[in-house]
């Protein structure tokens, strides 16, 4: 049995209320200006399978955060607001659950060093690059046409992955293979080949950074089954959610902006609910 829950306001407040391993799936799609002030510290410790440092249980530890403020100044504030998103989403995974965070390429070899150690490096499972044909028109330097999404399981033993569930893509050069091959399609790689959302096509809700469906489908196809429950913390034009219910699966949105949660209400069909803690 599937259900759909809207939560409008902090997304980390309401991450913070959750108990432990409560999702198979986390999509993550953080802006990138977070338009508050952040509060610095110079360094914190994360979860680290060889960390220097030894604290609770036994569970090793390793500082990052010295080392990404060295790299760039603004990312840091970003690293302050992304930071504890991260650390909510690992906790909130179940043992087979699956993190995709989708970032563009501003930030995203950043991340990839964040994750990495609160992950470790051991539950990093893919990059997929997203390519796409709208956008960037540059004369002066290589047309920006892809975002980044980074994947870490929460267990690298045993994490879910179905790859026979996903939707198959048209092969590149058809005629280099059988007609029963081209007939079946192929199945995706790390390089992902999908238009972005039409601006005149029925599935644009008018939400400026909505991601396709077509993208969204195949996350949830390949990192969770039938009646798993999906949570997406940023969930903007809700295309998780559409996805995730067309899927059979149970999913959880959050967003703090009105005007986003106004439309994933009218996309889904339900109310959204306020964040409260406990």
């Amino acid at each position: 049995m599937t259900s759909a829950q809207i939560l409008h306001g902090d997304n980390l407040a309401a991450m913070r209320s959750m108990p432990d391993e409560s999702f198979q799936l986390v999509y993550m799609d953080p802006p990138f200006n977070t338009g508050r002030r952040q509060e610095r510290q110079q360094t914190t410790t994360v979860r680290s399978e060889t960390g220097a440092r030894t604290g609770f249980q036994g569970r090793s530890y390793d500082t990052v955060k010295g080392t990404l403020y060295g790299y760039d100044d603004e990312f840091a504030d970003y690293w302050e607001f992304l930071e504890p998103r991260l650390i909510e989403a690992h906790r909130l995974l179940r043992d087979s659950g699956t993190l995709y965070v989708h970032l563009d390429y501003r930030e995203a070899h950043y991340a990839k060093v964040a994750l990495d150690a609160l992950f470790g490096r051991a539950s990093f499972l893919n990059e997929i690059i997203w390519a796409y044909d709208y956008g960037a028109k540059s004369t002066r330097r290589w047309p920006t046409k892809h975002d980044t999404i980074l994947v870490y399981v929460k267990n690298p033993k045993t994490y879910f992955f179905d790859s026979t569930a996903v939707d198959r893509e048209p092969y590149m050069a058809p005629g280099l293979v059988t007609p029963e091959k081209v007939a079946r399609g192929k199945l995706p790689t790390d390089v992902w080949w999908h238009t972005i959302v039409s601006p005149t096509g029925n599935e644009k809700t008018g939400y400026a950074t909505q991601k396709p469906l077509g993208i969204l489908r195949r996350i949830i196809q390949a990192s969770s089954a039938e009646g798993d429950p999906v949570l997406d913390p940023f969930a903007g034009s809700g295309t998780t959610g559409a996805a995730a219910l067309e899927l059979g699966r149970s999913v959880v949105l959050i967003d703090e902006s009105p005007d986003a949660v106004a439309i994933i209400e009218k996309r889904l069909g339900i109310t959204a609910e306020p964040v409260t803690t406990r």
